[in-house]
């Protein structure tokens, strides 16, 4: 069974216009947890900390992904790509060779609460072809146990599947404790990481709670248990290749992201992309 080998409670940071999060994942001393490269809790019950969004930017060589809690933000790609995430959504998003994308949120005031999660890719798949799924919250597979529910993202889970497409096997689980208590399988040598983000969650005798990352050691399944705690699982198997990360940028070395600062500049990064620019992000 898998333990808990390190704990990380991030720290707030400011983001795209001037949006509050919590970064988690992203930073010296968690920079990279193969292959994840961030991991950032953005919840906010004050616009002003979050209405400004995160206006038209580039990015290059891995994926983004959204997952929504509450709130709106609506997300426009140079690609002509458009969609509003609403409660419980996901936007998958491959940048692969080259895309522009916007974030706004589209109400002024309420809450806004989400996770966003940067998701390496192989060196062999960082030039691929851009690819987006919005994937809306009806969609997402949702089934419960004894005092557990569970919203299946991404990946295989008790003979369900969650309906995102993936290019490295990933296993992306929301799962809820109500006093049960469940052991998720989780293919040995993948990375495991949980966040905790309601109420608490134990692990092998050890409790995290809510802003806690846990970074689980050991093989096979995660024992979870609590008696009110929810939690996002997140497994995938490790690259253990070179990169060179900076900015919206990750690739494998530093001449590849040299190159994608030229072609940005050039306005070469992707197709459509002074266009996109010029419309403020608008299509």
């Amino acid at each position: 069974m898998r333990t808990i080998e390190r704990i990380i409670r991030g720290r707030a940071v400011s983001d795209g216009a001037g949006v509050d999060i919590r970064r988690v994942v992203g930073l010296p001393g968690a920079d990279y947890i193969d292959p994840f490269l961030m991991f950032d809790d953005f919840r906010n019950d004050d616009p002003k900390g979050y209405v400004a969004g995160f206006p038209p930017h580039p990015h290059r060589g891995f994926e983004t992904v959204t997952y929504m809690l509450k709130g709106k933000m609506r997300h426009q790609d140079s690609n002509g790509n458009s969609g509003v995430l609403a409660d419980g959504a996901v936007q998958w998003m491959t940048a692969g060779k080259g895309i522009l994308h916007s974030e706004m949120p589209e109400q002024t005031d309420g809450s806004l609460w989400g996770f966003q999660i940067w998701l390496n890719l192989p060196q062999r798949l960082q030039m691929s072809e851009p690819k987006y799924q919005d994937i809306p919250a009806d969609a997402i597979t949702v089934f419960s146990d004894t005092g557990v529910d569970y919203r299946l993202v991404a990946g295989e889970l008790f003979g369900h599947h969650g309906p995102a497409e993936t290019h490295l096997p990933t296993l992306m689980v929301d799962v809820s404790v109500s006093g049960g208590s469940t052991e998720i399988p989780i293919a040995d040598g993948h990375t495991a990481i949980l966040f905790c983000f309601e109420g608490a969650l134990q692990i092998g005798g050890e409790t995290i709670t809510d802003g806690d990352l846990a970074v689980l050691s050991g093989d096979q399944a995660v024992a979870i248990q609590g008696e009110h705690g929810r939690g996002l699982l997140l497994a995938s198997e490790p690259l253990n290749e070179p990169i060179a990360r900076q900015g919206p940028f990750v690739l494998s070395n530093e001449g590849e992201l040299k190159k994608a600062f030229i072609d940005y500049q050039l306005g070469q990064l992707a197709p459509n992309q002074m266009a996109f620019l010029a419309s403020g992000g608008r299509g």
